[in-house]
């Protein structure tokens, strides 16, 4: 089972949240998430547990519990489907909308008169 893991003290390292959660029971990944400029902590993170019994016991007790001088909100990660339909990426940025414009743009209908 994938634990969402936030509200974190900055300080905190995979590390520590391996030991947190090792007391509940066997963990298959630990990631704390990281600012890609800094590699500072972004304050959360993902658990994932071998067995759905202990993730839940864990969720359960660690939920709201004081690390660091921090709350941690701990719950169960589900996965976001996304929305094929709704553009964004790819080649042309989405929604098929095309862009440029600005100084010395041709439009596709430009005739020449020479």
């Amino acid at each position: 089972m994938n634990i969402f893991v936030g509200n974190l003290n900055y300080a905190i390292t995979e590390d520590d949240m391996r030991e947190i959660f090792e007391e509940y029971g066997e963990l298959t990944s630990v990631k704390l998430i990281t600012d890609k400029f800094t590699g500072r902590s972004k304050g959360f993170g993902f658990v994932e547990m071998a067995n759905a019994e202990e993730a839940q016991k864990a969720i359960e007790e660690l939920n709201g519990a004081e690390v660091e001088g921090r709350s941690m909100v701990v719950n169960e990660s589900i996965e976001k489907k996304r929305d094929n339909n709704r553009g964004g990426g790819g080649f042309r940025g989405g929604n098929n909308r095309g862009g440029g414009g600005g100084y010395g743009r041709r439009d596709n209908n430009f005739r020449s008169n020479y």
